[in-house]
């Protein structure tokens, strides 16, 4: 099922590519009403306009789907953090305030939130090739939010700064300590386990694992 998923993400034509983003945003506006539940197949399919058949093609199941719903979410939250940097003197401080600002998008659609966390959660084997997909992006929005984003001066500079160096391994084991946290804060969050204020400190706590992997030295204003 997953190579099937995959054959519909590849290479799609212009009107293939809108079916499937009438079919992504359907999803979104059903989960936001009424979370995990709402999303059925035989409702996203009338909700986007298309054959039950078309949005198997697409998607082969549920959880398919609001993975790639996450996927989507994702992308859209990259493409504003590119936009719109994070700040922080530290990469502790960007990326804490990255995933915060995440949080606080999440928070104005809880059921979406929980619809997607449940998929990620429920996915079995036949998703791991989306589940891979959802945590490669997770890390590069956090590698990307731990790169100062000082605007270059000249076009050397930019240069320069085109070539960051790649993280460590202990940097790159600290972003994963940090991803867990992210998604197990959520959880506790949306089962009423966690507090706001504890989603913020669980999250500040383990982006300074980040500090305790820099490079030697202080680094450059």
């Amino acid at each position: 099922m997953a190579t099937a998923s995959r054959r519909c993400t590849t290479a799609l034509t212009e009107r293939q590519e809108a079916r499937r983003r009438r079919i992504l945003d359907a999803t979104t506006r059903l989960a936001c009403r009424g979370g995990f539940d709402a999303v059925q197949m035989r409702g996203v399919a009338e909700e986007a306009e298309v054959a039950l058949g078309t949005l198997y093609r697409y998607f082969p199941s549920k959880v398919h789907l609001l993975v790639a719903t996450m996927q989507d979410q994702l992308d859209r939250l990259h493409t504003t953090l590119r936009k719109r940097p994070p700040a922080g003197d530290s990469p502790s401080e960007r990326v804490a305030g990255t995933l915060l600002r995440a949080f606080r998008s999440l928070q104005r659609d809880p059921q979406l939130a929980d619809a997607m966390i449940r998929a990620l959660t429920f996915a079995d084997r036949g998703v791991s090739d989306e589940v891979e997909t959802v945590s490669r992006q997770t890390t590069a929005i956090i590698l990307d939010a731990m790169a100062p984003h000082t605007a270059p001066r000249t076009a050397a500079a930019a240069r320069t700064r085109s070539l960051t160096p790649e993280p460590t391994p202990e940097q790159l084991s600290a972003v994963r300590v940090i991803e867990h946290t992210w998604h197990a804060t959520l959880i506790a969050w949306l089962s009423g386990r966690a507090s706001v204020a504890q989603v913020r400190t669980d999250i500040e706590t383990a982006s300074r694992l980040l500090d305790l992997t820099a490079r030697g030295g202080p680094e450059p204003g």
